[in-house]
């Protein structure tokens, strides 16, 4: 286990310092040496040997708005496009801040390596120009500079690359990071990776074509004094986060690929037929033959792309129905009758153009209909005329703009629902605008309300509903830039026969004793429900303390968008006094359950005592792991801790089914009971174990 580290103003987690950027590449003036003698080959050598250090140089002055992906091939391209020219460099270019003797730099740390390498000074001021290249404006009728072209090589086709998540800290960097200019990006970065000091970052910014080096240089100064919680932002800088040698890889879209692929072969297979039949005398469709070759001849395929056809569910079925999901869902809004829409809907879900954009959960299927699907909704949200539907295993979103005739740009979305109760059924997203997200309700939803997961003392604001059960708009956290707020959406059931959605405004939810349902917007058609307590019998959140550990844990939800999420629970499974008696930290498992069953996430939360709602440190994170679920409940983590008097401390806490916990590697140290506690140094690396009354060892979460 290597233990993060936190201390007990906040929980920030920080990473080991790499050993490639320990190092400083300051140098003297009188150090300087033009690149005029310096051949491609020393030059390459030094691209090699420091290629991370590069790439993670360029991946951080590059715009964010290029998305992650792009940004980093974008700073692979960069880095390999920054040798020489020729076998040898002109006299004329030279490095702003080459080589140095071996002089302490910046931090107080020994330049080794890349510092007494003038090859590297030369690359780097390469690798910085291009990268501020990328980020200026294109303008008209001026020919573009390279790097502000997608670059060509490396590429990966049908892959998507992006560096590892981090945590809450290195989220709230990146974001701090994209309000600067490149030149201050550029600043930030040399101060924090290469430790220059002020002159020679300006010297080597002005030499890299930045024009105003002051500014930057001031911006970079504010954003490294404004502490991330606790957390160094300098020190954030060499988290995984910002590692684009460090990648995950995801596949593009992979059914709009075998769409191309399908329409491909299939204009192939039209091609053929019809020279073909061309050939034939009086063959080929008649012009009294109408039915759409595409479909028209299989009559269940018809019959289920028929508007007339499509299943309606009787308003007040869901009171006497055995099973209280989607299924028992009525057909409502205002242009269900509307056959049109609906027959361009069930086109576009049975056979998709170009024009359509199609989003599906993982492991969603967004094939055609088996047959006539269930009608849940049809209506206009915001400027989008919207169409919900039902097949028993999925929920579709039809959505195309309301000022057009339905010729337009479309969009179909698709999630997972099967194995849906009363309380996973509870909303759907229906539109998504200028940040705001709106909910069409269940029928047996008596009211609704926005609670605001950092505010955990907060009452409950009102959220209105039109007779259809379609809320007001609230705001997305999935949609917003910062986790400055989380609104989620709280809904009170009513499945024993209470009003219906146009009977209560929503104004006080809970004003009869009954407990709220908060569900939170992760960026998909169905809203996650949220949950505390153990594995066993997790509950709603309604009590002080679960409200207090969930607004330190709400800004770590990002890390669960788009996957598939159909509820999140936050178990405290133990609570630790700290040394030096620091007060009581509280470990927190949190465990993103989703449709499909397999792809669940896990999060292992060390909590200090805080007066603010900063979010807890991951001590560890897992995938695919039964760690804090129904079928095995166990957890164990632990953190460097460090105390208000600089002690630093191995602090370790598994669930109550443990008979011992113990720490071997740097560091050593057993304690009976599910707590442990050992003197540490600063960045020691141990391996955290546990073993089970009966001799069973536990392994550390990871």
């Amino acid at each position: 286990m290597p233990p993060h580290s936190a201390d007990t103003a906040s929980t920030a987690t920080s990473t080991a310092v790499p050993a490639d950027t320990s190092v400083s590449d300051a140098a003297p003036p009188a150090a300087r040496h033009a690149l005029g003698a310096l051949g491609v080959e020393q030059a390459e050598a030094a691209l090699v040997e420091h290629y991370t250090r590069l790439v993670r140089l360029a991946y951080l002055v590059l715009p964010p708005s290029l998305g992650r992906n792009r940004r980093v091939l974008t700073a692979h391209a960069l880095v390999q496009r920054s040798l020489p020219r020729g076998r040898t460099a002109a006299v004329a270019e030279r490095s702003a801040i080459p080589a140095q003797s071996g002089t302490e730099g910046a931090g107080g740390r020994t330049a080794t390596g890349a510092g007494r390498n003038p090859g590297y000074a030369y690359v780097r001021e390469r690798v910085l120009r291009q990268a501020l290249d990328a980020g200026r404006p294109l303008r008209r009728l001026a020919r573009p500079r390279r790097a502000q072209l997608p670059p060509l090589l490396p590429h990966v086709w049908g892959l998507r690359l992006f560096p590892r998540s981090g945590g809450a800290d290195e989220l709230a960097l990146d974001q701090r990071l994209s309000g600067l200019s490149g030149p201050a990006r550029a600043a930030f970065a040399l101060r924090g990776l290469e430790l220059l000091t002020d002159e020679e970052v300006r010297r080597l910014l002005h030499a890299a074509g930045a024009e105003d080096t002051e500014t930057a240089l001031s911006e970079a100064a504010d954003a490294a004094d404004q502490r991330i919680g606790t957390a160094d932002p300098v020190e954030l800088l060499r988290s995984p986060e910002f590692d684009p040698c460090s990648l995950q890889a995801r596949p593009t879209d992979l059914m709009r690929r075998r769409q191309y692929g399908r329409t491909a072969l299939a204009a192939g297979a039209a091609l053929l037929v019809c020279g073909t039949l061309l050939g034939l005398p009086g063959g080929g469709w008649g012009p009294d033959d109408d039915a759409d070759p595409a479909y028209g001849h299989n009559a269940a395929v018809a019959s289920a792309l028929d508007p007339v056809r499509v299943r309606r569910i009787a308003p007040a079925a869901w009171r006497t129905s055995a099973r209280t999901d989607f299924s028992v869902w009525p057909a409502r809004g205002p242009l269900a009758e509307d056959r049109a829409l609906l027959g361009r809907a069930l086109r576009a879900w049975a056979a998709p153009g170009a024009s359509v954009q199609i989003s599906a959960t993982p492991a969603t299927p967004s094939g055609p209909p088996m047959g006539s699907p269930q009608l849940l909704y049809a209506g206009t949200v915001d400027a989008a005329r919207v169409v919900l539907f039902h097949d028993g295993l999925r929920v579709v979103r039809y959505a195309e703009p309301a000022a057009g005739g339905g010729d337009g740009v479309a969009a179909l979305d698709f999630a997972r629902v099967d194995g849906a109760n009363a309380a996973a059924a509870g909303a759907l997203v229906v539109g998504r605008s200028d940040g705001n997200v709106r909910y069409l309700t269940a029928p047996w939803v008596r009211g609704t309300a926005v609670r605001d997961l950092l505010d955990p003392a907060g009452p409950a604001r009102p959220l209105r509903r039109d007779a259809d059960g379609v809320t007001g708009p609230l705001a997305s956290p999935a949609m917003a830039r910062d986790c400055r707020s989380w609104d989620t959406l709280s809904v009170r059931d009513g499945s024993d026969g209470g009003a219906s959605p146009g009977d209560s405004d929503g104004t006080n939810p809970g004003s009869d004793g009954a407990t709220d349902r908060l569900l939170t917007d992760l960026g998909e058609l169905t809203p996650a429900r949220l949950t505390s307590g153990p594995p066993s019998a997790p509950g709603d959140v309604s009590a002080p303390a679960d409200r207090a550990a969930w607004a330190r844990t709400a800004c770590l939800l990002p890390a669960m968008r788009s996957h598939g999420v159909r509820s999140v629970n936050s178990w405290p499974y133990a609570r630790q006094p700290l040394p030096e008696s620091h007060g009581t930290a509280t470990w927190l498992c949190t465990r993103a359950e989703t449709w499909r069953g397999p792809g669940s996430r896990v999060l292992a939360q060390f909590q200090a005592p805080s007066e603010t709602t900063a979010p807890g440190a991951v001590a560890a994170r897992a995938e695919h792991s039964p760690a804090c679920g129904a079928r095995e409940s166990r957890v164990l983590a632990g953190v460097l801790w460090k105390s208000r008097g600089g002690k630093w401390y191995v602090l370790a806490a598994g669930s109550g089914k443990l008979g011992s916990v113990e720490v071997s590697g740097g560091v050593r140290g057993k304690a009976p009971g599910n707590l442990l506690a050992v003197r540490a140094e600063e960045g020691a690396q141990a391996e955290l174990y546990g073993r089970t009354p009966d001799g069973t060892r536990v392994d550390a979460l990871r």
